[in-house]
């Protein structure tokens, strides 16, 4: 399933309110006719909901996505759904002329890969401004979200002129410049780190995780590897899943690998402030090289990303 499908999904399961026996029965014998399978159970409710997305997609992404979730629970989406639908040339040029505020909070409910297009057919000199009060935004009330989306939706009419994200904030604005070159997105950073440093160190920090190192190619990691104290990736890898370690690991030879394990195993307990701070330096010297030009952390364009 897609994210915007698991979202819709997912919503709806927040939603369930407690079944009764008999009720659950009835759903589960149409569901076994319709699809010829056995039945489905399970609890409901928002931290049912939210376990899912986490068991799927892990603690990062499935916390930011259960957040989404709920923050649109109870919010008519209905004046929304002109702008989700929009051709972002045609939405570019209804918004463009609104003020900067408005035009972070369209781009912070639709989806990411839509809101980077609309990025791209805004003027230059507004996108670091648009940007920065997105990753600003706090909460909006839905009525305020709706009557805009239905002035510019009325908009879009007249000119003749895909998934909802309904939040904003550091996260929101972080998809959006993932999605779009390096050079755009760090143009527009250094334009908000001129008004607001702490702003986008936050937004930086946001910008790559650990968990995305599952993403970054061989080539990539043997660099990285190459810059990084064992003792400090011994530390790091402590608190990762399984499949990231052997990412790791298969990146190096089979001895270092095997001795790296070997570290590992008579570690012992280690404090998830110091996992966090090695997680970081990595962080830091995959960064470092970015910068120098030796490796691009960022997916391409069309591939889902994990925040």
């Amino acid at each position: 399933m897609t994210e915007d499908e698991v979202h819709e999904v997912t919503r709806e399961m927040s939603r369930l309110t407690p079944v009764t026996a008999d009720e659950r029965q009835f759903v589960m014998g149409r569901f076994a006719d319709a699809v010829e399978r056995g039945h489905i159970s399970g609890p409901g409710g928002v931290e049912y909901a939210t376990s899912i997305l986490i068991a799927a997609f892990g603690p990062e992404t499935g916390k930011r996505m259960a957040e989404r979730v709920l923050k649109s629970l109870g919010t008519d989406t209905t004046g929304i759904d002109s702008l989700q639908k929009a051709d972002p040339q045609y939405l570019a040029k209804v918004v463009q002329r609104e003020h900067p505020q408005t035009i972070a909070l369209v781009l912070s409910h639709v989806s990411p890969s839509h809101a980077a297009k609309l990025l791209a057919n805004l003027p230059d000199n507004v996108r670091a401004d648009v940007v920065r009060r997105m990753a600003v935004l706090d909460q909006i009330s839905p009525e305020v979200v709706n009557k805009i989306a239905g002035t510019l939706g009325s908009r879009l009419r007249l000119r003749g002129g895909s998934g909802l994200e309904s939040y904003g904030g550091v996260r929101a604005a972080v998809e959006l410049l993932n999605r779009v070159d390096t050079s755009t997105s760090e143009s527009i950073l250094d334009e908000i780190a001129a008004e607001d440093a702490n702003l986008v160190q936050t937004i930086r920090n946001l910008m790559f995780v650990f968990d995305d190192f599952l993403h970054v190619d061989g080539a990539a990691m043997r660099k990285i590897l190459g810059k990084i104290d064992q003792k400090v990736l011994m530390v790091a890898l402590k608190g990762c899943n399984n499949q990231l370690k052997s990412h790791f690991t298969s990146c190096m030879s089979s001895r270092s690998a095997e001795m790296l394990n070997e570290d590992m195993q008579t570690l012992g307990p280690v404090r998830i402030r110091d996992v966090e701070e090695a997680q970081q330096a990595i962080i830091a010297a995959a960064r470092q090289l970015e910068s120098e030009g030796a490796l691009n952390l960022k997916p391409s364009s069309g591939d889902q990303l994990v925040l």
